[in-house]
């Protein structure tokens, strides 16, 4: 076993890297795993005896799947029924699973995001998922339109003080958060704009691409929007503009430090109708202070 292991899902299958502690280098395995298949999400659940690897896979000819490994990769199990799938009288169809998120607060409670937007939730480590119904059925849904890569709920944040506290983010919905493990849902989004709305201040439809927890105070978030990095001190309630310092607010990955408290990361494109790194340059901007100055 390797003493870190590095997943990268691409649209050709998942590449695993593994690197002993104190080697320069990372040894890949020789051919991707689900090769030819789209892959959207991967988890790495080192709650357990075994850490377990999650992947939401996407074949051209058999349809999306969520798969899980207990040896590192080495080989994979494929549950007998979908794992996700939408009931029958919802009318929808599983396009993809953009998000696989283990739980902060309970051992053995995965989450799933999927395109449709939906949250689903698997008491069984990833093997089998239901759908969360009242986030699917919530009253603002039938006004949440599509973004340019689809429907997506792709973000999923749980907070290891309280197991019925969940935060979601679709394109192109916002942010929706419960504090009631689910029974309901309400939008979160006070502060974050929507420039591509007639009303750039609603209280849903925002576009949010992602939203990530600080490593030292789980109430602060941050989120990269289309147009706008945001940060919330309050896990979600209201949003502070903190795209200062950036060659562009726009963008789509923002990630936190894992273990550095007021650290995270964005990648900076020059426009959403020029999709290309800020001043065709890739550079990854960083900030130390929770976004009151930022460096490249």
């Amino acid at each position: 076993m390797a003493d870190v292991l590095l997943t990268v899902g691409t649209r050709k299958g998942l590449f695993i890297g593994r690197r002993r502690d104190g080697a320069d280098a990372w040894e890949f395995d020789d051919s991707p795993y689900f090769n030819a298949q789209a892959v959207y999400s991967v988890a790495i659940d080192t709650r357990g005896p075994t850490p377990r690897l999650l992947v939401g896979g996407d074949s051209a000819h058999w349809g999306p799947s969520v798969f899980h490994s207990d040896d590192l990769g080495r080989s994979w199990t494929e549950p007998s029924k979908p794992a996700v799938k939408f009931p029958k009288e919802t009318g929808a169809s599983l396009e993809r699973v953009w998000q696989l998120h283990p739980s902060a607060a309970e051992p053995d409670v995965v989450f799933a995001g999927t395109e449709p937007a939906a949250l689903y939730r698997s008491e069984d480590r990833g093997e089998s998922f239901a759908l969360v119904r009242p986030l699917w059925e919530h009253p603002t849904r039938s006004k949440w339109v599509p973004g340019g890569g689809g429907e997506g709920l792709h973000t999923i944040l749980t907070d290891a003080r309280d197991a019925r506290a969940v935060t979601v983010a679709v394109s192109t919905a916002g942010v929706f958060r419960t504090l009631d493990g689910g029974a309901s849902w309400a939008p979160s989004n006070s502060g974050v704009s929507a420039v591509f709305l007639p009303e750039p201040d609603p209280e849903f439809g925002q576009c949010v691409h992602k939203v990530a927890r600080d490593a030292a105070d789980p109430d602060r978030l941050y989120l990269q929007n289309h147009w706008g990095v945001y940060r919330s001190d309050d896990a979600g309630a209201h949003w502070t503009d903190i795209g200062g310092g950036l060659p562009s607010d726009f963008g789509f990955a923002v990630v936190a430090h894992p273990h550095r408290g007021g650290t995270a990361y964005v990648f900076p494109i020059e426009a959403d109708s020029d999709r290309v790194p800020a001043g065709r340059r890739c550079r990854v901007y960083r900030t130390a202070d929770a976004g009151a100055s930022w460096a490249r």
